[in-house]
């Protein structure tokens, strides 16, 4: 039997998670152009049942009573499939019974069918939730998510509005930048003051690091992500990049090679902040130099000031 329940994998959101698969694959609301599992390959947004509740809890105790170190246990149960998990009709039934294991539960969803007050009612029972905000203007959204063609953009803006009026637990924004498509300065300012309306705990941005759905889908450069993370901070407090390195990023070992790795890949270290942490830890004054010349790290401009990024566009 295919198994539907997979880790405890790291994740930077997240910390440990133990993966559940509540929907077969790639059955989506959306078709979204870096989806890195896939084009979908059915596309509805009429809720129904996929799996029993019960099968899938049984298989996350069963990963868990197999976890021999306390250090690899889950922090979150996370419902993240290969495709669109409010589809579930069963949702809520699942959130209920795996927070019954002791373990939070977090659910990843594009937002999709969240005007639905079913579909909010699932979710307000999650610890953590967290909504695709790629785009909220109607052209490039079509063109980014490829969304099924009765779902509205704008009663989806105010499903996820209606929701975090309710919602009890932490909720975040997970921003897909793509090359050419959502990256200009007026619509970053656009989708960042949407953000910012939501009051997420976080808006994260990301970029494709894997091979996405289709072709001559790519990431877009440092210098554009750099921007992209300067015009959220206007609006919203907690920005975060999400670059495809996973692992513990914020603890430091006092080594500057790793620290510096670690936290430009979440958020871009202005150039006197690089070189007080290498004052304060083991780095001499070539680390920094190796670390450019390795094409590790990337030296960019932004209003005045430089900055580095972790390098992931080759």
């Amino acid at each position: 039997m295919e198994r539907r329940v997979f880790g405890p994998v790291p994740s930077r959101r997240l910390g440990k998670s133990l993966g559940v698969n509540n929907i077969p694959y790639k059955i989506c609301t959306y078709s979204c152009i870096y989806c890195q599992v896939g084009k979908a390959i059915k596309m509805q947004i009429n809720r129904q049942e996929f799996y029993k509740p019960d099968d899938l809890v049984d298989e996350a105790k069963e990963l868990l009573n197999h976890i021999q170190n306390e250090k690899d246990y889950p922090d979150y149960i996370t419902i993240v499939p290969d495709g669109e998990p409010t589809l579930d009709i069963n949702l809520g039934i699942l959130i209920e019974k795996l927070k019954m294991l002791g373990v939070p539960v977090a659910v990843i969803t594009n937002a999709s069918l969240v005007d639905q007050p079913e579909v909010q009612n699932d979710l307000l029972k999650a610890d953590f939730v967290s909504f695709k905000a790629d785009s909220f203007s109607p052209e490039i959204w079509k063109k980014i998510n490829i969304p099924h063609k009765q779902l509205n953009l704008q009663r989806i803006k105010e499903g996820i509005h209606v929701f975090r009026n309710y919602f009890s637990g932490k909720m975040v924004t997970e921003t897909m930048l793509v090359k050419g498509v959502n990256v200009s300065p007026e619509e970053l300012k656009n989708t960042a003051r949407i953000i910012e309306s939501f009051e997420p705990e976080v808006a994260y941005i990301a970029i494709p690091t894997r091979p996405p759905a289709f072709k001559k889908v790519e990431p877009p450069d440092e210098n554009t992500v750099n921007a992209a993370y300067h015009i959220f901070r206007e609006y919203i407090k907690n920005v975060e990049l999400l670059t495809g390195y996973e692992g513990n990023v914020f603890a430091s070992a006092g080594n500057f090679r790793d620290d510096l790795l670690s936290i430009t890949a979440v958020h871009p270290m202005r150039e006197d902040a690089v070189l007080e942490l290498l004052d304060k830890t083991d780095g001499n004054k070539n680390s920094l130099a190796i670390l450019l010349q390795e094409n590790l790290v990337e030296k960019v401009q932004y209003s005045g000031h430089s900055y580095y990024l972790r390098k992931f566009t080759r």
